[in-house]
């Protein structure tokens, strides 16, 4: 799973959610996410992975974003 924007740190994207922008969660090719936890990784594809962290999420307006970090 990613996220929407593409953060290049986990700090970054606890920033966002912190600050109140929207984050959102996708997989692709594999549909859509659920609500709950989900393991997120980033940056996204090219460039390699060098953060994981699991996230909260919760639907809003149709769409899955991300509420919290919780590791």
């Amino acid at each position: 799973m990613y996220v929407q924007p593409n953060f290049p740190t986990k700090k970054a994207l606890r920033d966002a959610i912190k600050a109140g922008n929207k984050v959102t969660v996708f997989a692709p090719g594999l549909g859509s996410p659920k609500v709950g936890e989900e393991a997120v990784e980033g940056p996204h594809y090219p460039r390699p992975h060098s953060w994981y962290a699991r996230v909260k999420t919760e639907e809003r307006d149709g769409e899955i974003v991300v509420v919290r970090v919780i590791a």
